[in-house]
C-alpha cells in the first residue's frame, strides 16, 4: 500500500511510479528482474489496473523498464556505451567492458559509386565501390545495423577476411596495412522502418541512433564511409568536452 506522506495529494499513478522507482534505485528490483504482474501491483499498492498501467507507461517512456510481449515487464539493464574518443572499433571498445560481440554478415556487393560517395572516398565518378552490411550483436542481442562503403580494390581484400568475428578497423590495420587515423562523425536521430524493425528486433517506429562515420587513414586518405543504425534503448555514445581556458561568457 502507498504510504501517507507529504505527496499523498499527488495523482495515484505518480505515487505508484515513484514507489517503483525507489524500489529499483535501492536494489529491491534488480536490473533484468521481472516486476510483479499488473494484478499483483494493484494488490500491492491498493490501486486500480488503470493506475498501474499509467505508472508503468511512465517508467517505460523514460527507459526504466522494458516490456517483452508474452514474458512480462522487466527492470531495464543499464545501456551499453562507447566513448566517442579515441577512435575504436565496436569489439575493441566493448570487449574490455565485459561484453560479448559477434557479427552477422547480411550482404557484400559492388556497385558504381554515386557522385557523393565517389567524392567522399576521393574516387573517379564512375568508380566501383564495395558495400559491406552487417548486424552487430552485443551479448546476443542485436544492437546495430552497419553499412560500410570502401573502394572496390579495398573491398576485394576485405572479401577474404573474417567479417564475422573481427572489427573492420582491425582488418584495415592488421591485414591491409591501412591503420585508421581519424574520423568525422555525425550523430542524428532516426526511426525503425519495417526492415530495420525486423533486423534489430524492435517495434516499427522505435527510435534509433543514426551515425555516419567518415574514416581516414593515418596519411589522411579516405578509408571508409560507415552508416550505423543503433538501438537507442540499448546503446549510447559518451563524449567528454573540455572548456577552453580563454572562453569568455
Amino acid at each position: 500500500m502507498l504510504s501517507n506522506d507529504k505527496d499523498a495529494t499527488s495523482p495515484l499513478h505518480l505515487r505508484v511510479r515513484e514507489a517503483l522507482t525507489a524500489r529499483i534505485s535501492d536494489g529491491r528490483y534488480q536490473a533484468g528482474e521481472r516486476l510483479p504482474s499488473e494484478h499483483m501491483l494493484c494488490k500491492m499498492f491498493d490501486v486500480s489496473r488503470i493506475t498501474v498501467r499509467k505508472a508503468l507507461a511512465d517508467l517505460d517512456r523514460v527507459g526504466a523498464i522494458e516490456r517483452i510481449h508474452g514474458k512480462g515487464t522487466f527492470v531495464a539493464r543499464p545501456k551499453a556505451f562507447q566513448v566517442v574518443t579515441p577512435l575504436q572499433g565496436f569489439s575493441e571498445a566493448m570487449t574490455p567492458l565485459g561484453h560479448e560481440v559477434r557479427n552477422q554478415l547480411r550482404g557484400f556487393r559492388y556497385f558504381s559509386a554515386t557522385p557523393d560517395l565517389a567524392n567522399r572516398l576521393r574516387l573517379e565518378s564512375d568508380a566501383q565501390v564495395a558495400e559491406v552490411s552487417r548486424i552487430r550483436f552485443l551479448d546476443d542481442q542485436p544492437i546495430s545495423f552497419e553499412v560500410t562503403y570502401v573502394a572496390a580494390a579495398l573491398g576485394r581484400q576485405l572479401a577474404s577476411a573474417d567479417l564475422v568475428t573481427r572489427d573492420l578497423f582491425d582488418i584495415f590495420e592488421t591485414d591491409l596495412g591501412r591503420a585508421p587515423g581519424h574520423a568525422q562523425i555525425a550523430i542524428d536521430a532516426s526511426i525503425a522502418d519495417a526492415n530495420l524493425a525486423d533486423i534489430l528486433v524492435v517495434p516499427v517506429g522505435a527510435p534509433l541512433l543514426n551515425v555516419e562515420r567518415h574514416v581516414f587513414d593515418k596519411e589522411g586518405e579516405p578509408l571508409a564511409l560507415e552508416r550505423l543504425l543503433l538501438r537507442s534503448d540499448r546503446f549510447q555514445y559518451r563524449l567528454r568536452i573540455d572548456r577552453l581556458s580563454n572562453t569568455v561568457a
